[in-house]
C-alpha cells in the first residue's frame, strides 16, 4: 500500500497541474524544512546514545564513505551522461547519496513481519548517511577551482542551516538520551508525519509549476531513478557484508544505500543550493526511486542478501 505522505505529494502535483490556487505559505514551508531537519537529528542522536561509541565508530566510517561515494558516482554519471548543470547535477547527486526515512521504514516492517532480526545501530546509520551526501553536494556545486572562498566554502559546508540542524539535533540526542528526550517526543516524534506529509504537499506543488523542465528529460530521469538504487543497492550489500552484519542488517543496509532523500536533502539543498531546481531530483527521487524500492527493491535486497551469505559458508 502506498505511504500516506507520498499521497500528499501527489495530491500537491495534480492541484498544481490543474492550476489549483492552492498554494502554503512561505513561512509554514520554511518552518517545516527546519521542523523536520530538527526531528531527524534528534533521533540519530537518541540511538547513538543507547550504544557503545568505540566499537560503532569504524562502521560509521565505513557507511560515510559510502555515502560520499554514492554522491560523487551520481554526479558523475548526472553530468556527464545526462548532462545536467552543475548545481542540478549536484543536488541530484545528493538526494542519492543520501537516505530515506520512509524506504527505512518500510524495510523494518518487511523484516519484522518475516521475524528477520537486524542490528539496532542500523537506525544510527540512517541519520549518520544524511549528512555526507549533503556536505558533498555543497561542494560539488559551489566547486573546487582555485577561485574558491574556502572559508566561506567551509562555512556553508559546516555551518548552513541544514547541515547545522542535522549536527546540533543529533547532539542534544546524544547527550540527554531517551529520558532526556520524553517530554518532547510528542512534538518532534508524535507529529513527524504530519509535517512531512505538509512539507511534501509543497514540493508536489513545486515540481507541478516546472512540469515543462521534467517533460524535456523525462526518459533519462526514469533511467536514472531505476539505475542508480540498483547500484547503490549493490555497494550496500557489499558494506554490509564485509562489516559483518546479518543478513537482515546486510538487507537494510542495502536499502538505506538504494533509497534516496526527499526530508533532509530537498530542504538542504534549497537553503544552500537555491539555483538548482528540485523538480528533476524530486521526479526521480518520489516518482521512480522510492516506488521502485518498496514493491521491489526490498525483496530483492534480501534475496542478493542470502545469496551472499550462502556463498559466505
Amino acid at each position: 500500500m502506498i505511504d500516506v505522505v507520498v499521497l500528499f505529494f501527489l495530491f500537491g502535483l495534480a492541484a498544481g497541474l490543474v492550476r489549483s490556487e492552492l498554494k502554503l505559505p512561505a513561512a509554514l514551508y520554511d518552518s517545516l524544512s527546519v521542523f523536520l531537519l530538527l526531528a531527524i537529528g534528534l533521533k540519530g542522536g537518541e540511538g547513538l546514545a543507547q550504544q557503545a561509541l568505540g566499537p560503532l565508530l569504524p562502521q560509521l566510517g565505513v557507511v560515510i564513505l559510502l555515502g560520499v561515494a554514492q554522491t560523487l558516482i551520481a554526479f558523475a554519471i548526472l553530468r556527464f551522461a545526462g548532462r545536467l548543470g552543475r548545481f542540478d547535477a549536484a543536488a541530484m547527486a545528493a538526494h542519492y547519496g543520501s537516505v530515506s526515512v520512509a524506504t527505512f521504514a518500510v524495510g523494518v516492517n518487511w523484516l519484522v513481519t518475516r521475524n528477520i532480526s537486524f542490528e539496532p545501530q542500523l537506525a544510527i546509520f540512517l541519520t549518520v548517511m544524511e549528512v555526507p551526501a549533503i556536505m558533498v553536494g555543497i561542494v560539488l556545486a559551489r566547486g573546487l577551482g582555485k577561485q574558491t572562498d574556502w572559508p566561506a566554502l567551509a562555512h556553508e559546508t559546516f555551518l548552513g542551516k541544514g547541515v547545522t540542524l542535522l549536527l546540533g539535533g543529533m547532539a542534544i540526542g546524544w547527550a540527554v538520551g531517551p529520558e532526556g528526550l520524553a517530554p518532547i517526543k510528542s512534538l518532534f516524534y508524535d507529529l513527524f508525519k504530519g509535517a512531512l506529509a505538509l512539507f511534501l504537499l509543497e514540493m508536489g506543488l513545486i515540481v507541478s509549476r516546472q512540469v515543462g523542465d521534467l517533460r524535456q528529460r523525462g526518459v533519462f530521469v526514469v533511467a536514472f531513478g531505476l539505475a542508480m538504487p540498483l547500484l547503490s543497492g549493490m555497494l550496500g550489500l557489499g558494506c554490509g557484508a564485509w562489516l559483518g552484519l546479518s543478513v537482515g542488517g546486510v538487507t537494510l543496509l542495502a536499502t538505506l544505500a538504494a533509497s534516496a532523500s526527499y526530508i533532509a536533502v530537498p530542504a538542504a539543498m534549497r537553503l544552500a543550493v537555491p539555483e538548482a531546481n528540485p523538480t528533476l531530483s524530486l521526479a526521480a527521487v518520489l516518482g521512480v526511486t522510492f516506488p521502485f524500492n518498496i514493491l521491489a527493491g526490498i525483496p530483492l535486497y534480501y534475496w542478493l542478501a542470502m545469496q551472499l551469505a550462502g556463498a559466505n559458508l
